[in-house]
């Protein structure tokens, strides 16, 4: 069934709801056959490092800018760290913190993808245009602020 087929069946915000999911299941398809060395997680983490200019991050940072765990971004380290991807070094201002690094590998492996990749958003975004980015980009961010906020409201 397609997204337009849904959304004439259900109320369009559950359907919306829906295709998160579904794009979401496509996207992380596309990206873990796209690479053949690492995962679209392994990807995700190593794109959300190159945030962090001024100083490595922890593993509590990228679990923020990712939206997901620590322990889910310590697993997808292990993975990498494993690969020769990233290191992790403790921080020299506070020994409880660990900072993760790239490795010269990974760099490589960055270099070898970048011409694909930009190929790969080209496709993504074909015939979606610059305000339509901007707009919808504006609307997830506040449906994502949301979200966090239903995520602090205690349980009953």
């Amino acid at each position: 069934m397609t997204a337009e087929e849904v959304s004439r069946r259900v109320e369009k915000r559950y359907a919306l709801f829906g295709l998160f999911f579904a794009f979401h299941n496509r996207l992380q398809a596309a990206g873990d056959s796209f690479y053949e060395e690492i995962t679209c997680k392994q990807f995700f983490l190593l794109a959300c490092m190159n945030l962090y200019p001024d100083e490595a991050p922890t593993a509590m940072e990228l679990a923020r800018t990712m939206g997901c765990s620590r322990q889910s971004v310590k697993e997808i380290l292990c993975g990498l760290e494993k690969k020769g991807l990233v290191c992790l070094q403790t921080d020299g201002k506070d020994r409880r913190k660990q900072r993760i690094y790239g490795t010269e590998k990974a760099r490589r492996l960055a270099a070898r993808y970048r011409e694909k990749e930009d190929e790969f958003m080209r496709g993504l975004y074909r015939e979606v245009s610059e305000e339509e980015v901007e707009y919808v980009y504006r609307v997830l961010s506040r449906m994502e602020d949301n979200l966090k906020r239903l995520n602090q409201t205690p349980k009953i």
